[in-house]
């Protein structure tokens, strides 16, 4: 179970959760332009744009959970479990694999509208990247500074839905998490009045009491109501700092605790990690389950035209600063 959100100050960000009970490996992973993208039905991309995120590499490939390229469009795939379907290749289509689809678009497209053209055209194929890794059931969000989708392959076919809060969970489908926002439309920053009855008085005897209603349970329809209160009424300074700090506040507030969503005997889902892409400056921030430092990993103090996978293993262990 994951959360996505984007969020824009002076630059334009974009991050997510990554909620699961057992790690990948996940490792932050810069692909540069002339590292070769092979794809199991379409032609090897020698040259392409530079990206960087988050991804579990296997055989020298980046199975990316989330990313940015190099012109500011990012994308994360999202556990979309009993509503993804994929089929066979057919004959006469551009077929991806589903795990193919997130280096595809980031590859080619700088703009949200570029995805959206390239998307019109692909048909996503139930292809396995190995014996051991069978395809996941997920859906996406692509964004740029100025908008977001949702991309849906179901089994009535490719759905693209415009995200107008630029929020994204897991179950049910993207509209009808969309829709159940429409429950709490009376939730408000600002000290609520009686609007119960004008024959009986009552008042506000605590702060915040306007959120009463917004849901804090775990699932995935009660994260996307709280992601999108957060993100949409956050109000922060425009600096780097100030802006990469309320993004990890915001996502905060939809961290899974070890021991709070059991999924087997012994295993508990939790937060491995969580990230932040300042997509104007190509960085990668992240923070752990065993380390809340903010760890930065930069796109252009690297070289982006190289042609072999640049990987940066996950900081662990808490960093802990003493003050006496």
């Amino acid at each position: 179970m994951c959360t996505a959100i984007t969020y824009k100050t002076r630059d334009f960000y974009f991050g997510r959760t990554l909620d699961y009970d057992v790690s990948f490996s996940e490792e932050v992973t810069l692909t540069p332009r002339n590292f070769p993208l092979h794809f199991r039905h379409r032609e090897t991309l020698d040259r392409h744009y530079a990206i960087l995120g988050m991804a579990h590499v296997v055989q020298d490939y980046p199975l990316y959970f989330d990313a940015m390229n190099e012109k500011g469009l990012c994308m994360a795939g999202l556990n979309f479990v009993g509503y993804a379907s994929y089929s066979k290749p057919e004959l006469g289509k551009d077929n991806i694999a589903q795990f193919e689809l997130l280096p595809w678009v980031l590859a080619q497209c700088a703009t949200v509208q570029e995805a959206r053209k390239l998307l019109e055209t692909i048909h996503i194929t139930d292809t396995a990247f190995s014996s051991d890794l069978e395809p996941a059931q997920l859906h996406w969000i692509i964004a740029d500074q100025t908008e977001a989708i949702t991309v849906e392959c179901v089994r009535e076919g490719l759905r693209i839905y415009n995200n107008p809060v630029g929020v994204l969970t897991n179950n049910p489908p993207f509209d009808e998490q969309l829709f159940q926002l429409n429950n709490y439309l009376h939730l408000t920053t600002k000290t609520p009045e009686n609007t119960f009855s004008h024959k009986i008085k009552l008042s506000a005897y605590s702060r915040g009491m306007g959120a009463l209603g917004l849901p804090g349970d775990l699932s995935s329809q009660s994260r996307f109501v709280r992601a999108a209160f957060g993100k949409l009424n956050s109000v922060s300074g425009t600096s780097e700092t100030e802006s990469v700090s309320q993004f990890f506040h915001i996502l905060n507030s939809v961290e899974q605790i070890r021991g709070c969503c059991e999924v087997g005997e012994g295993q508990y889902e939790m937060t491995l990690y969580t990230s932040c892409c300042n997509t104007d400056k190509g960085i990668y921030y992240y923070t752990t389950y065993s380390n809340h430092q903010i760890t930065a990993v930069h796109m252009h103090r690297e070289n982006l035209n190289g042609d072999f996978l640049i990987r940066y293993p996950l900081i662990q262990g808490e960093q802990l600063r003493e003050q006496n």
